[in-house]
């Protein structure tokens, strides 16, 4: 169904997919930062006394999580461009 959707619009399949594949990891990405925002408010709530540990590597697996959508982003934008 969609294959026929964009072959009716004119748009590429392969950049149609490379579009998703680039939503899928920005999705991917707020999921994951999400998960980690959650359970580092649990953990510091629990622990009080160590909210600078907690923050320190919660920023930091972010910023991965970040890193790997922000390829996931530029991968997509190759596919769609080539």
């Amino acid at each position: 169904m969609l294959l026929t959707l964009l072959q009716e619009t004119g748009v590429q399949p392969s950049h149609a997919m490379a579009a998703i594949g680039a939503g899928l990891a920005v999705i991917g990405a707020g999921i994951g930062i999400g998960k980690i925002g959650g359970d580092a408010n649990s953990a510091i709530a629990r622990q009080p006394e160590s909210t600078g540990d907690i923050r320190g590597s919660s920023l930091i697996f972010a910023a991965l999580i970040e890193g790997v959508a922000f390829f996931g982003v530029v991968v997509g934008l190759l596919f769609a461009i080539k």
